[in-house]
């Protein structure tokens, strides 16, 4: 909860006064996909995820009269360094793409994609939002 959902309040309350006085800002939170899968032993981190999804909404309604939008993005397991070593053996990426209906590793770049365009002035009428970033395999 600390990491995940602390650290999510704390970036923010260290931001949002500058974006406020500038009038303008894009929050981009980061939760995750496994929210909506029941995959076992992750309770605490779906909790703590969950919260990050409850904070960017209600952020999101607070300081929308500000110019700022608030958005979270929900990646899947992505081909990075650290991916690469959480996970418990390279058969669990192949399971995860099996699964989606992308058939491919999500890689940074499908994040800093769709980070991009959260960031632009045209989605400047989306805030509150979770984007799944996961090849479909949420399929909400």
């Amino acid at each position: 909860m600390s990491v995940y959902l602390d650290g999510v309040f704390l970036m923010s309350k260290a931001f949002v006064p500058d974006m406020k006085e500038n009038g303008w800002g894009r929050v981009i939170n980061t939760t995750s996909n496994s929210i909506t899968l029941p995959f076992p032993d992750l309770s605490h981190y779906m909790a703590s995820k969950m919260g990050v999804i409850g904070f960017t909404r209600g952020l999101a309604n607070d300081v929308a009269s500000y110019g700022i939008t608030v958005n979270a993005i929900g990646p899947t397991l992505t081909q990075t360094p650290g991916g690469e070593e959480y996970v418990p053996s390279e058969d669990m990426f192949e399971d995860v793409v099996d699964l989606q209906a992308v058939k491919r590793r999500g890689e940074p770049k499908d994040l800093v994609h769709s980070i991009r365009f959260l960031i632009s002035e045209e989605a400047d009428f989306i805030t509150g939002q979770t984007y799944m970033i996961d090849g479909g395999l949420s399929r909400l």
